[in-house]
């Protein structure tokens, strides 16, 4: 038994469970990271938390995890690489603890994938930009004639 003396569930809106977030790029700040073990016990990988930071699902987390210890290389090349365009993004580029990733703005984009054991949606992390990136215009948009402004800076 637990003493809940004090607490009134009209004071506070229920919990309604969440859906994943739609599928598209966010600004996200990462919140949380952690090295964990796999669950076979042959590596470790490093969970890293977000929060979206701005538009309709502010406040909404995302989660990444990148394995950067297991016997399997391409597994650990693929998680480096990850870790890579995370620093990149975020112009650190060599951190000696993963704290000094945190709170800082980076562009993520989430897509959506079916979980194997229960078959629901599930928010998937797909890549990472800078958060000029974000809003920069296509390589392929050519320049601007007569010195005027280009639409993506108006």
């Amino acid at each position: 038994m637990a003493n809940l003396n004090g607490f009134n569930a009209s004071e506070v809106d229920p919990n309604v469970g969440f859906e994943p977030i739609p599928a598209g790029k966010y600004l996200c700040i990462i919140t949380n990271t952690q090295m964990k073990p796999t669950k076979n016990g042959t590596g470790e990988y490093l969970e890293i938390e977000m929060d979206v930071i701005e538009g309709e699902h502010k406040g909404r987390k995302v989660w990444d995890r990148l394995t950067l210890k297991h016997p399997n290389e391409m597994t650990v090349r693929i998680a480096r690489s990850t870790l890579s365009s995370i620093c990149r993004s975020i112009g650190v580029m060599a951190p000696k603890d993963s704290v000094e990733l945190h709170n800082l703005p980076v562009m993520v984009s989430v897509g959506m994938k079916k979980r194997e054991d229960t078959g629901e949606l599930t928010n998937v992390i797909k890549g990472y930009a800078a958060k000029r990136d974000a809003a920069a215009p296509p390589q392929s948009v050519a320049s601007p004639v007569n010195g005027s402004t280009p639409p993506w800076k108006r």
